[in-house]
């Protein structure tokens, strides 16, 4: 799975895109923590990065 891809995830779950700086774009939502998500072109992210950032963001791994 790419940045891109798990951006997607994310937004479906009702993080919004808040800014980009470099190629980590920053994603917010009210109540929580911001969260950077790596985009590097269509090269996949880490297992465990995703597992963190899924994580960090509040959802179940076996929900998305």
């Amino acid at each position: 799975m790419d940045g891109k891809q798990l951006i997607k995830i994310l937004q479906e779950y009702g993080w919004e895109l808040d800014r980009i700086k470099g190629s980590h774009h920053i994603l917010t939502k009210k109540g929580k923590r911001s969260i950077p998500v790596p985009v590097h072109g269509n090269k996949d992210l880490p297992h465990g990065l995703i597992n963190a950032i899924v994580k960090q963001a509040g959802i179940k791994n076996g929900d998305w």
